[in-house]
């Protein structure tokens, strides 16, 4: 179908230049399914629900339930089953719930084309694309399906995704296709996965999803990718506790085995062991928590495409930037027109205007500014042909017929453009640009430049009558002068600066322009510019020596978008954290490469499609604060590790020191799920705690020796009331198993579960208080604990009513083991927030 004739390939579409019906796209998309070369797999959700009993702890724990009823005990079954559904269920609406909000943060950045639909152009979202639709592209679109021109302007096409070729390519209508062109001979069509850099153009889609071009490779490339420093994070974490559960447990049911207890028994508690030291709801906490960063995130204009790059952009130390819209507001405004020695001009701006009026590029601030000051009459001039802009080149040119004859008319970098002239001109009159001349002309955008005016030079020359124009063209040309455009740096822009520098985050300046519009714009803002760095000089800076000066060089000036991927590259080499902010077509490899890419919501599709974190407004602001918005979402992750393995790890050691000195089980199996069950409800509402200030002011990381340290300095203190517990309730209390059951049971819960609000802050506990939720579920939980003892269920769960005095050496307990642990977890913690 592809290489059909235009005629027959409409026909063999069933439809037109005026594409397709909404009810008609609808119609198809049911039929052909989304455009997505490799869909992502959404599972029902019950399928999603069931998933959940499919952790090994759960299998086992049904298993045991199972057997439980098998053998007659009905109530230990059905306890166990119940303990797990409710994990289960708490756990799957939990997560559910901050996927969908997640979710819905993803669509508003979703990916659009513009298509024709009941006749008019509209944005729809570009999964929705049928083959038939009719398409329009300009530079900066993402090719959204495999598709045949029908109509194109100066198209040229970026397909290196695709055929590996680094150079755009020229596109353009053929009215038929040899039928073994393959992407990179095919003329007259385009293909998803590439890109448009310059020029416009219709077509009708004749693939969408795995039927394009790009099919085969999407699907290849939904291969995992390399894992996020948080995945590595949470995976070392996993083996920290899997290593811990292993020993212990083998330990403890290889114990009971040698104490001839029944082996069901044994083996029912050696799995109760291991629930209780694995922190089960840990997924669910951290989609919550990282969701639920992401919804605040929003309401600051962050959108977070992938949940873990929040914590990734909380762990950025160095911010890369262009200068234009982060330290100044990129709303350029047109200044002067001057002649090459620097007196009013204004052929200057007629000629800048016939150059961006019949640009198809990408419009810069430049030219809408250069649009927006005044509308000379153009009705003389008719445009022939086009060079495009490319950023080693740095200039761009129209070819336009003019009464007398053909005009190449070129725009662009001062230094650029004026490699390029022979010839100046002053006063109409045409003068030889000689060694004199050219430093005149220098010396006037320089001292342009040192005012922090951003020029443009602009230059022409007649050219013959031939079918086109290309690079070579742009030889022997008259400049004919500057245009100057003003834009002053933002008046917050250095406050906010000093802000990220005080939460540990450098910026670096990389720009396009000259080296001193940079240093005048930069020093305003409080930068350090006594060492720029130029792109000629980056060259010639070996790859071994470059990280050091990249991070000693705030400024780097006159760069070009591969070498601003070589500095990125080299920072990343000496371990930076490092985020990327760009919103152009040349900024979509630098934000590949980042640790952190992050666009803006008005940036063309191939920046957005790259990035990871939008921002409805380009604002260092609103950056910063998506920044302390990662960090907090990450300190209450790490919240729940650190009451996950310190106070599970002390009891877990507890019960296994108990089973060596106990004629009985120090608790039922039941018990220890139902106290498991209880002290991880207590924390579901971590997500809403507040984070410590100190916390915040810096870049955070994974840290697992740290967790394993809290865990084994921290937890023992647990164990030690435990053992103190043990020895009252069997030489003060005399008790005897159900009662002992009982009695470590509440102080257990008690005590591990109230402890959250001394390990949940660094400092004073009175000062840096929890949140409201998290005070309340802790308090019902541990409310909730002190009555099932003396609750109808009790007899069920094996519980007797506890002496009035108990809860007086519990109280004691409590509040001394609280004491203890905080004057230990400071110095420990001190280490995490310093």
């Amino acid at each position: 179908m592809e290489n059909a004739s235009l005629s027959d390939l409409l026909k063999q579409l069933n439809t037109s230049p005026s594409g397709l019906t909404t009810q008609e796209a609808r119609r198809r998309l049911a039929e052909v399914g989304p455009n997505e070369p490799a869909p992502a797999r959404h599972r029902s959700v019950l399928l999603q629900f069931l998933s959940f009993f499919a952790s090994p702890l759960s299998v086992i724990l049904l298993i045991a339930s199972l057997v439980s009823a098998l053998v007659g005990e009905l109530v230990n079954a059905g306890i166990i089953a119940t303990i797990v559904l409710l994990s289960v269920v708490l756990n799957f609406i939990q997560s559910f719930r901050s996927q969908r909000a997640a979710d819905r943060l993803r669509d508003q950045v979703a990916p659009t084309a513009t298509a024709l639909r009941d006749g008019v152009w509209a944005e729809v979202l570009r999964r929705v694309l049928v083959p038939g639709d009719i398409i329009r592209l300009s530079a900066g679109d993402l090719v959204p399906a495999d598709a045949r021109l029908l109509e194109s302007r100066d198209l040229h096409v970026l397909q290196a995704a695709l055929t590996g070729e680094s150079m755009p390519v020229d596109k353009e209508v053929a009215q038929e296709q040899s039928p073994s062109a393959g992407p990179a001979e095919a003329l007259g069509s385009v293909y998803l996965g590439t890109s448009v850099v310059s020029g416009t153009a219709t077509a009708a889609i004749v693939a969408t999803g795995r039927k394009t071009a790009f099919g085969e490779i999407a699907v290849r490339l939904t291969a995992r990718p390399p894992e996020t420093e948080f995945e590595r994070g949470t995976r070392n974490f996993g083996t920290l506790i899997m290593r811990t559960v292993f020993f212990l447990v083998l330990f403890v049911f290889l114990f009971s085995i040698y104490l001839r207890r029944p082996a069901f028994e044994s083996l029912l508690f050696a799995v109760a062991l291991a629930v209780g030291l694995t922190p089960e709801f840990l997924p669910m906490i951290t989609t919550v928590t990282l969701s639920q960063g992401a919804v605040h995130m929003a309401r600051r204009k962050v959108i977070v495409k992938n949940l873990e790059a929040i914590q990734n952009l909380g762990s950025i130390d160095i911010l890369l930037s262009d200068k234009t819209g982060t330290l100044t507001s990129g709303q350029m405004t047109y200044d002067r027109n001057l002649d090459p020695l620097g007196h009013p001009a204004e052929r200057v701006h007629l000629y800048a205007y016939l150059n961006s009026s019949y640009e198809t590029g990408i419009k810069s601030p430049l030219d809408t500014a250069i649009l927006d000051h005044a509308r000379p009459d153009i009705s003389g001039y008719a445009k022939l042909d086009e060079i495009p802009y490319d950023f080693e080149r740095r200039q761009l040119s129209v070819v336009v017929q003019t009464g007398t004859g053909r005009e190449l008319v070129t725009k662009g970098a001062p230094e650029a453009v004026l490699a390029e002239c022979s010839k100046y001109e002053v006063d109409g009159q045409s003068r030889d640009l000689d060694v004199a001349a050219r430093a005149q002309c220098e010396a006037t955008y320089r001292d342009l430049s040192v005012q922090g005016y951003r020029t443009l030079a602009i230059a022409y020359r007649p050219v013959p009558e031939q079918p086109a124009y290309g690079v070579g063209d742009e030889k022997n040309l008259t400049l004919l002068g500057f245009a100057t455009f003003a834009d002053p740096p933002l008046p917050e822009v250095q406050d906010i600066l000093r802000g990220l520098h005080t939460d540990g985050v450098q910026v670096k300046i990389l720009t396009g322009d000259n080296e001193l519009v940079a240093r005048h714009v930069c020093a305003q803002v409080g930068l350090d510019v006594s060492h720029i760095v130029l792109g000629d000089e980056l060259d010639r800076i070996s790859d071994a020596a470059l990280p050091q000066i990249a991070e000693q060089t705030d400024v780097f000036a006159r760069i070009s978008p591969a070498q601003k991927n070589r500095v990125l590259l080299a920072l990343k080499r000496h371990n930076h954290v490092v985020g990327f902010l760009g919103d152009g077509i040349n900024d979509s490899p630098s934000l590949h490469a980042a640790d952190v890419g992050i666009s803006v919501a008005s940036a063309v599709d191939v920046a957005k499609d790259a990035a990871q974190i939008i921002l409805l407004e380009k604002s260092l602001s609103v950056l910063h604060e998506g920044i302390v918005e990662g960090r907090k979402a990450f300190g209450n992750v790490i919240k729940y590790l650190m009451m996950g393995t310190s106070s599970n790890f002390g009891n877990m050691f507890s019960m296994a020191g108990a089973i060596i000195v106990l004629p009985f089980l120090p608790m039922l199996p039941t018990q220890i799920l139902i106290n498991n069950l209880l002290y991880d409800l207590s924390q579901v509402t971590i997500p809403t705690d507040h984070v410590d200030p100190a916390f915040v002011l810096k870049p955070r990381h994974w840290n697992i020796n740290f967790i394993r340290n809290f865990m084994l300095f921290v937890g023992p203190i647990s164990s030690v009331y435990d053992f103190l517990t043990f020895y009252v309730l069997l030489e003060v209390f005399h008790a005897s198993g159900p009662l002992f059951h009982t009695g470590w049971f509440v102080e257990s819960l008690a005590t591990q579960t109230l402890v959250l609000f001394v390990i949940r802050t660094a400092g004073n506990p009175f000062r840096n208080r929890p949140s409201l939720p998290l005070a309340l579920t802790v308090l019902a939980v541990v409310l909730v604990g002190l009555g099932l003892p003396f609750s109808p269920l009790a007899s069920i769960l094996g519980f007797t009513p506890l002496p009035m005095a108990f809860f007086a050496f519990l109280a004691a307990a409590t509040i001394t083991y609280l004491a203890l642990v905080e004057l230990v977890k400071r110095p420990l913690m001190r280490r995490l927030t310093a």
